[in-house]
């Protein structure tokens, strides 16, 4: 059955990947994004429709989202990456501009989709893309960490909240995937994929309704251990490897 699917951050990396997927598989699509050049080219394929505005700006969200046709998933994915360099000296300014992209923004999101999802069809879906690195502290990244720290517990308690209103919410914690953001990555990324086949796994897990969605397995499992470690033994890990 086609759903209506609304994706977020759909101009590069997996919101593209997803947003084509979708498209190519029958299901009508909403494409969100700031460069509207990057939506026009992205509204070539059929079945998607281009939405510019910048999440960051509440007035833009109203206006854009007012008046959508019912919607059966939200895949709120638009997200930033930046690292403090040097914590001692530690960047207010980047931690407040990486936190509203990633977290603070998707209040004003909520605030307009919820409402629009589909609640008579049993198909209505949210969902939230979190991050593996929200699952054990990593060096410089205490913004982008904090930040999908945030999305993990706040899908978790909407989880709980939106049951009752016949909305499921998943959770995907993806590892490293190979797109703009990481790109600009100086450090071993282990089991690197495409967005492709990122929005592949994002696809069946949806599919599937399941509450977290992660992956690399090999990767998830990996941190799943190093969480059970004592701290002093990660932390000097993580030292290790930043010196390296």
């Amino acid at each position: 059955m086609s759903k209506r699917v609304l994706i977020t951050g759909a101009t590069s990396g997996i919101g593209k990947s997803l947003a084509e997927l979708y498209a190519g598989r029958g299901h009508s699509v909403y494409a969100c994004g700031r460069n509207q050049e990057k939506l026009n080219e992205l509204a070539q394929h059929g079945g998607i429709e281009a939405l510019q505005f910048d999440q960051l700006n509440t007035s833009e969200v109203k206006s854009v989202l007012a008046n959508l046709d019912p919607i059966d998933i939200a895949i709120l994915n638009a997200g930033d990456c930046e690292y403090i360099d040097d914590a001692l000296n530690f960047d207010a300014d980047l931690f407040k501009r990486v936190i509203d992209i990633n977290l603070t923004s998707v209040g004003s999101l909520l605030q307009q989709i919820l409402p629009q999802l589909n609640r008579e069809t049993d198909t209505a879906q949210l969902v939230l893309v979190g991050s593996s690195a929200s699952m054990v502290p990593f060096t410089r990244a205490q913004a982008y960490g904090a930040s999908k720290a945030g999305i993990a517990y706040l899908a978790d308690s909407l989880y709980i909240d939106l049951q009752p209103h016949n909305i499921d919410v998943s959770l995907v914690l993806p590892g490293f995937i190979k797109t703009p953001l990481t790109d600009k990555n100086d450090f071993s990324m282990p089991f690197l994929m495409t967005s492709d086949e990122a929005a592949e796994r994002i696809y069946q897990g949806i599919e599937k309704r399941q509450r977290h969605i992660a992956f690399p397995k090999r990767l998830i499992w990996s941190l799943r251990v190093a969480k059970c470690l004592p701290a002093k033994w990660w932390r000097k890990i993580m030292l290790n490897s930043d010196q390296n």
